[in-house]
């Protein structure tokens, strides 16, 4: 598993902003937006390209259009879906799944409630959406899954890391011949005890939607 922190003045910026309890959902979400089209652009330095023969107003000449199959954009439900537009926006013709899966806060496992997925994904690039990298749990669950499906190429775009959760990570996809890339904008300190990342910025999924009673 490779792990890359993007290091990027404007990205600390947005960070900063997007960390602090003062901000709002709105600015929240419009903020996570910005961060990850920033992130994305990191993303996607590998996405499979094949040559394209073209003709400008000037001569021919050979340039570069996305491969197919097309790459598999999967935004972790909920809080993954705030980070859809960013990503879409940098690669409008990918296709989108979904999946649902939710972290137990005694265990801290992760469970799948839902999916909506191609049954086959082989030979795709997945490039998987949720905002926390905390114990680990949901993230090598997902790649999993993707993997069971076929897919040859992970990369997972997180606005925050931590460190046990990138070791967690890598212990829980041992077995797994797929290569897997994790793009973050911060590797923050460690986790507490209650499996939150710190200093963090919360719950995401609160902080971009509210509290849902």
């Amino acid at each position: 598993m490779r792990t890359h922190v993007v290091d990027h003045p404007l990205l600390a910026h947005k960070l900063t902003v997007l960390r602090d309890e003062r901000t709002d959902s709105p600015t929240f979400r419009r903020l996570a937006d910005e961060l990850v089209t920033l992130l994305a652009y990191e993303a996607t330095r590998d996405v499979r390209v094949v040559p394209d023969e073209i003709v400008t107003p000037v001569a021919p000449t050979t340039g570069t259009k996305l491969a197919t199959p097309k790459p598999l954009v999967v935004p972790i439900l909920r809080a993954g879906l705030g980070m859809l537009d960013g990503m879409m926006r940098l690669l409008p013709t990918a296709e989108v799944g979904f999946l649902g899966m939710v972290r137990n806060e005694e265990t801290l496992e992760a469970s799948t409630y839902a999916e909506r997925l191609p049954d086959d994904l082989s030979g795709r690039q997945c490039y998987v959406l949720d905002p926390m990298l905390a114990t680990g749990g949901t993230l090598a669950a997902a790649i999993r899954f993707l993997v069971d499906r076929g897919a040859d190429d992970i990369t997972c775009i997180t606005l925050l890391s931590a460190p046990e959760g990138c070791a967690n990570l890598e212990r829980g996809l041992e077995g797994i011949d797929v290569p897997v890339t994790v793009v973050t904008a911060a590797m923050d300190e460690r986790l507490n005890d209650k499996g939150y990342i710190v200093p963090g910025l919360g719950d995401a999924g609160d902080r971009l939607y509210g509290l849902a009673q």
